[in-house]
């Protein structure tokens, strides 16, 4: 049954197109520390939309730059790399969303969850002290935590959305629905669209079981996890689950807080909200 199970999954998944070369290739870089700047802004040139996107988003009036920013070299300067491939990775995932899905998922709604949470996820792991690499993992570990169900409405959306209603009417975690009607959830399905995008074993890891926290103990998960929460309670966007799950005792241990109380620590998050919103709207 369950051969039969991941046979299903590959054949959807196989069908999601993958991210464009220059953006694996920008993540592959900026996850090796022996990788050079110039090695990956020199990926960046090589594909033109990447850099008019990556441009337009850093001057945007969200970074606020005292002047126009016209090259990938300067906006490394002034921005960073990791930030560089979180934009990338943004833009790539966006350009993956079929907003006329049969499903009637609402893509807009989705991606602002997905944004809020990637950035929630980073401010928490930089809370905790991870260094800059492990954060930038954190965004994008929160950017792509729910892809798996882009893969649903795209190629199964009869079935997703039986199990959307379901969720929604009788107040059920997603993932627990979805086994239902698909017999597969959503993290599952991230877990092999991580691999054929060619991400980093604890990415993979932390997409796969976001909703399994006993599963072993992972950081960059545990972050993803607490900043999904978050992320519903402060009701940014929707990724259709409308459960939010109270910490357990391995979240509270990592963090030191509660739902309740971490939220109230982190103060207002409204600027996460507009960051994400304004880049949704490039």
């Amino acid at each position: 049954m369950q051969n039969s199970k991941n046979e299903k999954l590959l054949v959807l998944v196989e069908k999601m197109p993958a991210f464009p070369k220059s953006v694996q290739q920008v993540v592959q870089l900026t996850s090796d520390i022996n990788a050079s700047a110039k090695d990956i802004i020199r990926v960046i040139e090589c594909d033109p939309v990447m850099t008019v996107r990556i441009l337009k988003a850093i001057n945007s009036s969200f970074y606020g730059l005292p002047q126009k920013i016209t090259s990938v070299q300067r906006a490394v300067v002034h921005i960073g790399l990791n930030t560089i491939k979180n934009i990338a990775l943004g833009v790539a995932a966006m350009g993956m969303l079929n907003a006329d899905n049969k499903a009637n998922f609402n893509t807009s709604d989705f991606l602002l969850h997905s944004l809020t949470t990637a950035a929630i996820s980073k401010l928490l792991a930089e809370r905790i002290g991870l260094s800059s690499t492990e954060c930038g993992d954190c965004f994008v570990a929160g950017l792509l935590h729910d892809f798996g169900k882009v893969v649903f409405a795209e190629f199964i959306p009869d079935e997703f959305k039986l199990a959307l209603e379901k969720s929604q009417e009788q107040q059920l975690p997603l993932h627990q629905t979805e086994l239902e009607f698909i017999g597969l959830n959503h993290s599952q399905a991230g877990r092999i669209l991580a691999e054929k995008w060619e991400l980093s074993g604890p990415l993979i890891d932390a997409i796969a079981h976001h909703h399994e926290l006993d599963h072993s103990p992972n950081v960059l998960r545990d972050c993803v996890f607490a900043a999904n929460q978050i992320s519903k309670r402060m009701h940014f966007g929707d990724g259709g689950n409308p459960v939010i799950e109270a910490f357990p005792e391995s979240i509270i241990a990592r963090f030191g807080l509660d739902l309740p109380a971490m939220c109230e620590a982190l103060g207002d998050l409204e600027s996460v909200k507009i960051e994400a919103q304004s880049f949704i709207n490039l």
